[in-house]
Parts: C-alpha cells; structure tokens; sequence
C-alpha cells in the first residue's frame, strides 16, 4: 500500500489493520478496511452532535476561541465537515460571524467550494480522510493569502497505547496524524505551524516553510 499523504510504500505494520509511515510518521489504515459511503454515513448518523449541548460546545472551544480572538465577524469562514451538528459556524453565526458550511455527506453544497476564505475550520475531519494530499491541498488552494487552517484532530505520540486507543479504534479513522506529520504537511504546503497542541493544530498560509 501506498501512504495516502506523503505516497511512500508503506511496509511497517503498526497492527493488523495500520501502517506506520516511515517518511510522514502519519498511522495510516490499510484500505482494504475501509468503509464505502453509505457505510461511513451511517456511522456518522449514529453521532448524538446537539448544536446546543454545552459538553460540546466546550469540546470545539479551541477552535471557536481562536476565530474570534483571531479575526472580525466580516472575515469569510468555512466549517469543511460540518457533520450532522456544525456547532462551531453555528456559535459563530450567532455571534455574527460570515461563515459557512461544507460536508461532503451533510452540507453538500460544492458552491462553497468555489470562495476564498480567511479561515477554514475543521474539527474532528482530518482523521476521516482517504485521501489526505487531496483534502489538504484543497483546502490550502481555498485559503487566501495569510489565511488560517484550524484544526482539531487527537495528535499520535508513543505514550498512548495504541491497541487501546479511541482513536484508533473508531471505523471510520482511517489516518492519524503526529506531530511530525503536521511538520511535513506544513513543510510541504508551505504553512507556517502558529499552534500545535496534541488536539489542536492552527496553520498559516503564506508563512515561512521549514
């Protein structure tokens, strides 16, 4: 098999059903596990993501806070993966911001991928990726100049008991990112790293590479 993001073949089992990648260091699942569309959707249909549940809304705090520490409600956001319930653009809207929202199975809306924005969120997303290089470099081309990638994403690192993890455990993860593995999207999209926490991660378009 062939690393979704950096394309490195992957020989390095992690376990039975992952892949260490030698050159990313991303944990990237072998595709013969993965799920089709309709299985994945119905995966997703099962999540309980009430826009108004307070659990939640702290849970996406990181990102939420940083929009509006970082830029002005007029600034144009997309929530990419909004999923069934989009509680961070809808705490945004209510506080006026311009942001919108992308799903591929829940906010189909491909018009939105046609803009320029400031600041594109995606919170629990990037684990979901079959195709990382694709997904990234697309949003990297949807960001203006010093515009910002924000990310939430549970980073690997090799205190965590891997065969125990939530994470990985979770059937529609499918790649999972380390801290190194955000150094070299950055490096290779040319993103200046502003934050990277094992959860959060904030990447600047237009910034110095490594």
């Amino acid at each position: 098999m062939i690393c979704t993001l950096c394309s490195s073949v992957l020989s390095n089992k992690k376990d039975a059903y992952y892949y260490d990648c030698d050159l990313c260091k991303a944990i990237v699942k072998d595709e013969k596990y993965y799920l089709t569309a309709d299985e994945e959707k119905a995966e997703y249909e099962l999540h309980n993501n009430d826009v108004n549940d307070i659990r939640y809304q702290n849970f996406t705090m990181p990102i939420t806070s940083y929009v509006m520490e970082q830029f002005l409600p007029a600034q144009k956001g997309l929530d990419f993966g909004s999923g069934t319930g989009p509680v961070i653009s809808s705490m945004l809207l209510k506080k006026g911001y311009d942001i919108v929202q992308y799903d591929p199975f829940f906010a189909p809306n491909k018009n939105t991928l046609n803009n320029k924005y400031d600041y594109i969120v995606s919170c629990e997303v990037f684990e979901h990726f079959y195709k990382p290089k694709v997904e990234i470099d697309k949003l990297n081309a949807l960001l203006k100049n010093n515009g910002m990638l924000l990310i939430m994403t549970w980073l690997y690192n090799d205190q965590i008991d891997f065969n125990k993890w939530n994470y990985r455990n979770d059937a529609t993860h499918v790649f999972i990112y380390r801290k190194e593995t955000i150094e070299y999207i950055a490096n290779k999209n040319k993103l200046e790293i502003a934050v990277l926490t094992d959860r959060f991660i904030a990447l600047k378009k237009g910034g110095a590479s490594f």
